[in-house]
């Protein structure tokens, strides 16, 4: 049975992804996909949350997309904005929040190095994963060269790196409120 506080958990990040999504974008033209404050609310969800509830906010909130809500930067939404340029990233968001999740849920707060693996685990699932399924997707989709594509996502980085900060920097405040299963385990 899903306990209320989870359902609660699960329903902010939904929200919190959804209205970073009405913040305008900033285009790239030279790539098609525009930077947005959305992947700082997946970082969130996955740190905070952990990794089973943060992947599933995240996938309820692709769902939700997919099935015409207009949530993605832009007012974007619909099955076809997911099966265009931008789809490859929007569809990592859930594995990124994952990813951060397990990471992070191993992570002993009093660890002196808990700070660099907070760094190390956010840029993995945030900006690697999410890169990762963006890259090829886009490269698949249009037709562009893989290295080409990969080119294009330098642009991406600066603005990835301040919300892993961002990120980091709210979790340390915030992660002992969300009290997630394994929030203090083992230091490694």
């Amino acid at each position: 049975m899903i306990r209320t506080k989870t359902l609660v958990f699960i329903s902010l990040f939904v929200a919190m992804i959804a209205v970073m999504g009405l913040i305008p974008p900033i285009p790239l033209p030279f790539i098609g996909v525009p930077i947005t404050l959305q992947t700082l609310g997946v970082m969130l969800a996955g740190g905070l949350l952990g990794a089973k509830k943060g992947f599933t906010s995240t996938l309820v909130f692709v769902l939700i997309v997919a099935a015409g809500g207009p949530f993605l930067a832009g007012g974007r939404g619909g099955f076809g904005t997911i099966l265009g340029p931008s789809g490859g990233y929007i569809l990592a968001w859930p594995i990124g929040a994952l990813v951060i999740g397990l990471l992070t849920e191993r992570l002993n707060a009093s660890s002196r190095f808990y700070i660099s693996k907070l760094v190390v685990s956010y840029i993995l699932g945030g900006i690697i994963i999410v890169y990762a399924g963006g890259i090829f997707y886009y490269s698949w989709v249009a037709h562009s060269p893989l290295g080409i594509t990969a080119l294009g996502n330098l642009a991406f980085l600066p603005g990835d790196f301040v919300k892993v900060a961002i990120s980091v920097a709210l979790t340390v405040k915030l992660k002992p409120y969300f009290n997630t299963k394994r929030t203090h385990h083992t230091a490694a």
